[in-house]
């Protein structure tokens, strides 16, 4: 007997939690789970994958930041659907799926928790506390996630830890002579690759600003910023303060990040908190060595010296020396990128990610 689950998430742009939500609705078993999926503000270039895997997707087209239409809405939807479990990513759905779904009478509901939220107002960990109690679990992608939301108040017995799934990286399908052709970069040029949302969180002036120390005592770095967001032009406006034009090359939102990262020299993250970063975890699959900011997430990602180096929040001279010295280093820099291989390889696999949320439904789901 299949058993109907609803994934409830605010959008499918191409980010973290949207990219594993697809990855766990097209590996679970068919034969016990019929898997529905419904973005509540828009859709998104990851519907392209729901839509190829055979995976139903409504869309309810939130417009305000309240807004009761699209609650009862989204209402109207789970009661015609009669899901068997809820299943609900992110703080809008986290809140208007939740609600929703205990007002049509759904009897198992879980949660998903996928980054440290520092901006969460004291409203919004208070909805987070009052839903928690109908909630059967709250999955999150990593301790620090855990630990941040028991310390504002969560219930800690209502957690489960499942790490992010990956796939094992595909070669990419031209050289790096091609690209860095592509790039109007020089064939002695070393990429040092940025990629995310252009937004306070991610501090991307950090590493321009260590892009501009690794400048005065080497010629050959080249910064990849490969994202977009609403701080793009504060950013583009520092690196011409900071003269770095020729230094540092913003690419904007890309869609083929898998055929550059494999030529990556290294990947830079300066976050000040995550969940557990997707982007490390596909450079480290790459076999690219990671320098990160020493925070929950990427400390469980990066283990320091074997997989890569982490560096405390803010310290742009650290980051541009633990570039500098896996630039300098090729038998390191190939060390940190097999270790870092071998360890998305046995521990983050996208079969053991699927595994544990189905062992969760399993459990859940009371015949």
């Amino acid at each position: 007997m299949t058993r109907r689950v609803l994934h409830i998430i605010p959008t499918l742009d191409r980010a973290g939690a949207e990219k594993q939500l697809t990855l766990l609705a097209a590996g679970l078993p068919r034969d016990e789970f019929e898997v529905h999926v419904c973005a509540i503000t828009r859709g998104g270039p990851l519907a392209a994958d729901l839509e190829r895997d055979g995976i139903p997707l409504t869309v309810i087209g939130k417009q305000w930041k309240f807004d009761p239409t699209a609650y009862w809405q989204l209402r109207r939807h789970i009661s015609r659907l009669k899901p068997d479990l809820v299943h609900t990513w992110m703080f809008t759905a986290n809140a208007y799926g939740r609600a929703a779904a205990l007002s049509a009478g759904v009897k198992n509901i879980i949660a998903s928790e996928r980054c440290v939220d520092p901006w969460k107002a004291w409203h919004q960990l208070a909805i987070d506390r009052r839903l928690a109690k109908r909630t059967a679990r709250i999955v999150v992608n990593s301790r620090g996630v855990q630990e941040y939301y028991v310390e504002h108040g969560l219930p800690a017995d209502k957690f489960r830890l499942i790490y992010n799934g990956i796939a094992p990286a595909a070669a990419s399908t031209v050289s790096r002579e091609q690209l860095l052709a592509e790039l109007n970069l020089p064939p002695t040029a070393r990429l040092l690759g940025a990629v995310g949302r252009l937004w306070p969180q991610k501090r991307i002036k950090d590493l321009i600003w260590a892009t501009d120390l690794l400048k005065v005592i080497r010629d050959d770095a080249h910064l990849l910023i490969i994202g977009d967001g609403p701080q793009r032009q504060n950013l583009e406006r520092y690196r011409r303060l900071c003269q770095l034009e020729d230094k540092v090359h913003f690419l904007g939102e890309r869609s083929d990040v898998a055929r550059l990262m494999p030529h990556f020299d290294l990947l830079w993250l300066a976050s000040g908190y995550e969940g557990l970063p997707n982007v490390v975890m596909e450079a480290m699959a790459c076999g690219v060595p990671v320098v990160a900011t020493d925070i929950w997430g990427n400390r469980e990602l990066v283990v320091h010296d074997q997989t890569g180096f982490l560096s405390p929040v803010g310290d742009r001279a650290g980051l541009a020396r633990c570039a500098h010295k896996i630039l300098e280093n090729p038998e390191l820099a190939a060390r940190l990128g097999a270790a870092g291989k071998k360890r998305m390889a046995d521990e983050f696999t996208i079969g053991a990610m699927v595994e544990r949320h189905a062992a969760l439904y399993r459990e859940i789901i009371v015949p």
